[in-house]
């Protein structure tokens, strides 16, 4: 992953001038993401006051002009708790115990959530029984019922 810029955007880490490739069809530029390293919570050691090593990765999902429309509604749905008020998907990475390694984590689940959402749902078109499998069915259940009815404890009489 190329280094950002932090002089020209305030502290954060963007990017310029680079496309993230999400699949055959879908880049997003790298400018669209904003990264913020954070301190990682549990238990540290030496250096846990002072080294950052957490991403807070911010992808804008509903203004990104990368994203045709039908991917930004499914990516909304697919985000679920990710996604703020305002479109933003925040994702959170600190499993790794190196920034860089946080990076290609956050980076790595954003572009799999863009991909899933980009897949469209295969059409399901409704189909019914045919004639043979109705007939199983029914044949089945008249065995099933012959087999119960042979179990009660009425022995002599006919219903």
């Amino acid at each position: 992953m190329p280094q950002g810029r932090r002089d020209s955007c305030g502290g954060r880490l963007c990017y310029a001038d680079k496309m993230i490739r999400i699949n055959d069809t879908l880049t997003i530029g790298e400018e669209e993401i904003e990264e913020y390293f954070i301190r990682a919570s549990g238990p540290g050691g030496q250096k846990v006051n002072k080294v950052a090593t957490a991403v807070q990765l911010r992808f804008d999902a509903r203004r990104s002009p990368s994203l045709p429309d039908y991917v930004r509604r499914r990516l909304e749905t697919i985000a679920g708790n990710k996604l703020t008020k305002d479109g933003e998907i925040v994702i959170t990475a600190n499993s790794q115990r190196t920034q860089d390694a946080n990076r290609r984590d956050a980076l790595q689940r954003l572009t799999t959530m863009i991909d899933e959402a980009a897949q469209r749902p295969k059409f399901r078109v409704a189909t019914k029984p045919g004639k043979a499998a109705r007939k199983r069915r029914t044949d089945t259940k008249t065995r099933r019922g012959q087999i119960k009815k042979l179990r009660s404890h009425r022995i002599g009489h006919e219903e």
